[in-house]
């Protein structure tokens, strides 16, 4: 606590890649937050950034800086917020991650968030991989699949969602009558590339229909779903998606195995900040 200035400075060189930046985000001149830097590094024993051409690069002592440095920041900013009262303004930043196909269910709770906690802004960050919590590269994770380990993530059960091949109302409709599963083989798919194939709705469909008609294939979701919404085939979509439509329609019973579970994952030293509790109410409410 003796160097919280500097530690705060070098933190805020670490997120935000150059001194400039971290200078204009704490309103203190670029010269003495290199001044902060020296002194703690000299404090501390060790490099923190290793300075080259092209800024400040982290050591591998500067990684394990930041993560601990990132969730002191956060939990001093959590308390500041609670100090200054009941009125329950969260400020600062709340960092959301999720796969994009799930991105959707986030918005209703950020709407909400937002509504109450104006001066919080909200980001959004979709990929496939798990981002680092304890790194603070996001405060709450939404994840589908398998449940993820990690012995400091707090991870917890957002039920479940239900896959079905979905066709739209203008494609179905070049048919006398809805096609039953025993006819898969005379309609046309969407398909997505033979590395997402492996859940267990396309291992049945693969089973009834081994040389699928193919009309498109790709690697976004966004294009698989707009793909079938276009109605040039029959695509694997979720129930999410095919609320998006009030033209997608269900071609085969769905099945306990097509559903997928959905995780909610946060790091166990901020799970209990008010931002993060929050959104976490906010998003099992919108579930039911």
């Amino acid at each position: 606590m003796e160097r919280w200035t500097e530690l705060r400075a070098a933190y805020h060189v670490a997120k935000l890649g150059t001194v400039s930046a971290a200078s204009r985000a704490l309103g203190t001149h670029r010269a003495t937050i290199n001044r902060h830097i020296d002194v703690l590094e000299s404090e501390l024993g060790s490099r923190i950034f290793i300075r080259n051409a092209k800024g400040y690069v982290l050591t591998e002592f500067g990684e394990e800086f930041v993560k601990i440095a990132g969730k002191a920041d956060e939990l001093f900013q959590d308390l500041a917020g609670r100090a200054k009262g009941s009125d329950g303004d969260i400020q600062g930043e709340l960092k959301l991650t999720t796969v994009l196909p799930l991105s959707n269910l986030l918005m209703a709770s950020i709407a909400t968030f937002r509504q109450k906690n104006a001066n919080c802004k909200v980001t959004v960050t979709t990929t496939e991989d798990l981002e680092r919590l304890e790194y603070g590269e996001a405060h709450i994770a939404l994840r589908a699949g398998l449940k993820p380990e990690h012995p400091d993530y707090v991870v917890q059960s957002l039920g479940t969602v239900s896959l079905n091949l979905y066709g739209s109302q203008s494609y179905l409709s070049r048919f006398e009558a809805p096609p039953s599963a025993e006819e898969l083989e005379q309609l046309a798919f969407v398909m997505p590339p033979d590395n997402a194939r492996g859940l267990a709705i396309w291992a049945w469909i693969k089973a009834r229909v081994p040389e699928p008609k193919i009309a498109i294939e790709a690697n976004d979701p966004m294009v698989i779903k707009e793909a079938v919404f276009a109605g040039l085939g029959l695509g694997v979509l979720s129930e999410i998606d095919a609320a998006e439509s009030g033209e997608l329609f269900a071609v085969l019973p769905t099945q306990e195995d097509w559903k997928i579970p959905l995780w909610l994952v946060t790091h166990v030293d901020l799970h209990r900040t008010a931002k993060v509790q929050e959104m976490l109410a906010l998003l099992k409410e919108s579930r039911g």
